[in-house]
């Protein structure tokens, strides 16, 4: 009793009952509704598992895997174990589970392993939500002994209690121990005919050959950018969500073939913009920390041109902008990957915008397989140094001080053949200053071979070159071609190349229809040898003016008409029917003659 009329009335709960009337006579008092929001955050699911397969024509990618289980199981063939491998999001986990449910899949009509299972059958819901008494799963990761195998395998002899099958799921199977292995072989090896084993593994060389000869493997490929492009478009059409489609593409090249992380990432970026608004490929590119790919593109086409200054500033730039070193250089090697692709192939060859593909091939018809080799193996060597280094920006900008002075130095065969014809080995960049090491080294030991090199170098006569700078305009470029007589050159430049941007050492043009792949090839090559130093030819899709040959062709064509609405050419054609043109000429306007001086008159006598 005392307790009861002690107790603070603070402590008791002051919420309304619904049942009781209102003191004054109204209507009962509803209890406080939750807000919406909270029920939002409440419900929300994430994109990667709310678009989870439900089915097999849902897996992106796996055309190849779901058509060999759909033969398999169509003619009884079914193995009792299977080995799903690949890297992570690919898929390995769901098609397990997909698999079990196809395994044990029965309906009123199907009672029968099948893999369509679009309609839900009598185990679906339980094994999706991981309670099936017959569908096992273990992750390998946290239980790796061999006494949480045995465990498991104690139940392998008895029968399934509700479905067709016993279904054992283990992920991440390279994780178990050895003994843990051991104890899987005998099952494996003689199974009963109610088990069935699926294993899942990202690390397929750390599982035993014992094992891997037991099963029946399947490696689940990466899914290509333009596949996994298709998906986030699916997906933002049903979440309402607007994605640049450069953004999207951005995407799936950072998800490197996994769908859970290209997903992931779609998740993150549709809150990237305001409701409604449309998120941009830049916000994107800032969110995945990703330098902009067409700038790094030029960063790499000076590299090329042995322009480190150029090369210095433009990195200084991306690093003011955001963009990480290591970055940096890791686009510098998918550039120079893309080149050497587009260089054996062909743009087309290239997962990435048309105009960046062209740049590329661009770049990979102006240089030698072995110089793109070369500029790989510094590019990478450069990676490591800018991961190791205290300051990684200095690191990138000496790598690109020895990839420009690198790119511009010739091949073992070409210096080979300068040093016993005497020519200078050096490229076309800054000549090697004098060395500031002792008398001792190499070059004073060589000082004699050196100094007749040198000799010779002076007295043979040195080729005739024009400087680049001369040749500022299109036209520049034909009369030097038409005065070192390259007619075959000639023709094919007048015919085929539709120029859109004209600067010595660079020419930006539109191929014309049908012309020759090795057209970019040869005129730079020409253009090295003439002008000695190098140019890049960049291609583009469009944009282009006429070529010399299209501007000749609809100058006649302008002509002719001319001439045929002539009254003249129309009475004649009317007074002489079946008269055609057969052709138009301009004929010379005869020079008036100069006007004689006047004969002097001769004095007659």
């Amino acid at each position: 009793m005392g307790d009861d009329f002690d107790r603070d009335d603070s402590e008791l709960p002051h919420e309304p009952d619904p049942n009781a009337q209102d003191m004054f006579g109204g209507a009962p008092v509803a209890p406080p509704a939750r807000t919406p929001v909270e029920d939002e955050g409440a419900a929300y699911t994430v994109i990667a598992r709310k678009y989870r397969p439900r089915a097999f024509e849902d897996l992106y990618g796996q055309e190849a895997m779901v058509r060999t289980l759909r033969n398999a199981f169509a003619t009884g063939r079914i193995a009792h174990a299977f080995m799903l491998t690949g890297v992570r999001g690919v898929g390995k986990t769901t098609t397990a589970r997909l698999l079990a449910r196809a395994l044990n899949y029965e309906t009123d009509t199907i009672r029968e392993p099948s893999l369509e299972l679009r309609e839900e059958g009598r185990h679906c819901r339980s094994i999706i939500e991981g309670r099936h008494m017959d569908v096992l799963e273990l992750d390998a990761a946290s239980r790796t002994g061999v006494g949480d195998i045995r465990e498991l395998l104690e139940g392998v002899r008895y029968a399934p209690v509700e479905a067709r099958y016993k279904v054992y799921i283990i992920d991440e199977v390279h994780m178990l121990s050895t003994g843990a292995f051991n104890a899987l072989l005998k099952t494996l090896e003689e199974p009963p005919p109610h088990a069935k084993f699926i294993f899942a593994t990202t690390e397929i060389r750390k599982v035993p050959v014992t094992i891997l000869s037991r099963t029946q493997r399947f490696d689940l490929r990466r899914v290509e950018p333009e596949v996994l492009v298709k998906n986030l478009e699916m997906i933002c059409e049903n979440e309402g969500a607007r994605v640049e489609a450069e953004g999207l593409m951005l995407i799936a090249r950072a998800a490197e073939g996994s769908v859970r992380d290209g997903q992931s990432m779609l998740d993150q970026a549709i809150v990237q913009a305001d409701p409604g608004q449309t998120v941009s490929a830049a916000s994107i590119r800032d969110m995945l920390g990703l330098a902009d790919r067409a700038q790094t593109i030029t960063l790499f086409e000076q590299v090329m041109r042995g322009e480190a200054g150029a090369a210095i500033e433009t990195f200084r730039q991306l690093y003011g902008y955001g963009a990480n070193p290591d970055q940096v250089v890791m686009d510098l090697l998918d550039h120079t990957h893309g080149a050497s692709v587009a260089k054996a192939i062909g743009p087309n060859a290239l997962v990435m915008p048309k105009e960046q593909a062209l740049r590329l091939a661009a770049v990979g018809a102006a240089v030698s397989a072995g110089m793109l080799s070369r500029v790989w193996q510094l590019t990478l060597k450069a990676y490591e140094e800018v991961r190791r280094a205290p300051d990684a920006a200095a690191a990138v900008d000496m790598a690109l001080i020895r990839l420009a002075y690198a790119a511009d130095l010739p091949g073992p065969e070409e210096a080979l053949k300068r040093l016993q014809s005497g020519e200078p080995v050096s490229g076309g960049g800054p000549a090697a200053g004098p060395s500031g090491g002792g008398g001792g080294g190499p070059a004073s030991r060589q000082g004699g071979l050196a100094t007749n090199a040198v000799a010779r170098q002076m007295t043979a006569p040195m080729p005739s070159t024009e400087p680049a700078a001369n040749l500022k305009t299109f036209e520049d470029m034909l009369a030097l071609i038409d005065r070192r007589r390259d007619i075959r050159l000639k023709l094919d430049v007048e015919r085929f190349i539709r120029p859109i941007s004209f600067r010595p050492g660079a020419i930006e043009y539109e191929p014309g229809p049908g012309s020759p792949p090795d057209l970019a090839q040869r005129l730079v090559t020409r253009l090295k040898e003439w002008t000695g130093e190098r140019w890049l030819l960049s291609t583009q899709g469009g944009g282009g003016a006429e070529s010399l040959w299209e501007k000749q062709k609809r100058e006649e064509r302008e002509v002719r008409a001319e001439v045929e609405q002539h009254p003249f050419v129309q009475s004649v054609m009317q007074a002489f029917p079946g008269t055609e043109i057969v052709g138009v000429r301009q004929l010379s306007q005869p020079q008036p003659a100069e006007a004689a001086p006047p004969e002097e008159a001769e004095d007659e006598d």
